[in-house]
């Protein structure tokens, strides 16, 4: 086990892992029946505090139920707004119905919006938090790995436009975070899987012993063991020093963003179609080409993308472009969706790009000839 992994729950208990802003630091708190006991987290984070929780329809019947018990029990007020289930939640439409309700039920600056569920409904529900009387208090209850381990930690919160993804949100930083181990049990294993990707990612941008102690306890992570607890944790170190240094993404946070460039073209290329591709199956693939165009462009040697790629097989995730169920648009329409990523400046092509494994980096204006005669050789025609 890699010195770190661990380190802060050497009896497998609760990991706290704190998320240092100053004033408006906060914790984010991994291990198994949580939700259970999300009345007493909530009445702490948000004393007299009701609440407006947003979930979807495949997590609300699963663990509303659950969450709101332990709500009445605490003598904490409720309403539960339910959104369709899927990435095209998160869209103008759901956005202004959920803000209206929430309006409607005369909920104030200093009562709290509550994410239970994955990444959409999270990134939906603090765009809700962030802009309704100019901010209220959110509280994230993730539900999928990928939401755990990534997007509930952070304060990133957004919609998506046909132009591209999470192109519309607001910077909104959370009052607590409560990653229950044990619902992750319900995920599909494709879900699950996919959410995985996110974990890879922190070994591969900076913790190569991560990376090495994931190819061997992956099995044990997937099972739901030990390992899966220390993963999500030590994921949630990763992101949280990051977010502590660089919150609004001027400078080292955009390392974060390790296969998502080419992951949110593919996701804008197939219309957001969950049956096709799921975020984290699109950052699996996106992180490939990341490691693939690094050695093209004689920045690493192909034995790290090789290795790469093994692991994710292994995992059971996609990493070609050629694996995406359906017709996928050419490479120059590729090259569209990332002149609209949010990591573009001034028009010029920004990617993380890597020296090998744990070894990312920042690389500023790549050239656009050379993202397309890379696309073009990637793309499955």
């Amino acid at each position: 086990m890699p010195k770190g992994i661990g380190s802060e729950n050497p009896d497998n208990s609760e990991n706290i892992v704190s998320v240092d802003l100053g004033d408006r630091s906060y914790n984010i708190h991994v291990g198994s029946n949580l939700l259970e006991r999300a009345g007493e987290y909530i009445a702490l984070a948000a004393p007299g505090a009701r609440l407006a929780i947003i979930t979807d329809t495949n997590v609300g019947p699963l663990h509303l139920a659950t969450l709101t018990d332990s709500l009445d029990c605490a003598g904490i007020g409720w309403l539960a707004i339910e959104v369709p289930a899927g990435e095209k939640t998160k869209c103008f439409e759901q956005f202004h119905q959920v803000v209206e309700k929430v309006l409607a039920a005369r909920l104030e600056r200093g009562d709290a919006i509550v994410a239970l569920g994955g990444g959409v409904v999270g990134d939906l529900a603090g765009f809700v938090a962030g802009v309704i009387r100019r901010g209220m208090k959110f509280i994230q209850l993730p539900t999928s790995l990928l939401a755990q381990v990534d997007s509930s930690v952070g304060g990133k919160t957004g919609i998506n436009s046909p132009h591209g993804k999470n192109l519309i949100g607001v910077f909104h930083q959370p009052e607590l975070v409560l990653a229950d181990t044990g619902v992750l049990n319900t995920l599909s294993p494709r879900e699950f899987r996919a959410g995985y990707a996110e974990v890879a990612k922190y070994g591969l941008i900076d913790r190569p012993n991560f990376f090495t102690w994931l190819e061997e306890n992956w099995p044990e992570i997937e099972r739901g063991g030990p390992a899966r607890a220390e993963a999500i944790a030590e994921s949630c170190r990763a992101k949280a020093a990051v977010v502590a240094a660089d919150e609004r993404e001027h400078g080292c946070r955009a390392l974060l963003n390790l296969g998502h460039t080419f992951g949110h073209a593919l996701e804008g290329a197939t219309n957001y179609d969950s049956t096709r591709l799921v975020h984290g199956e699109g950052v699996a693939i996106g992180m490939v080409l990341a490691y693939k165009f690094s050695n093209r462009l004689n920045l690493a040697g192909p034995e790290a993308a090789e290795r790469v790629i093994r692991h994710l097989k292994t995992v059971g995730l996609p990493t070609s472009i050629s694996e995406i169920p359906g017709d996928v648009p050419p490479a120059e329409k590729l090259l569209e969706y990332i002149a609209q990523d949010k990591k573009v400046t001034k028009g010029e092509l920004n990617f993380i790009l890597t020296n090998g494994i744990g070894q990312s980096f920042i690389a500023n204006n790549i050239a656009t000839s050379q993202v397309l005669s890379f696309l073009k050789e990637e793309h499955p025609s």
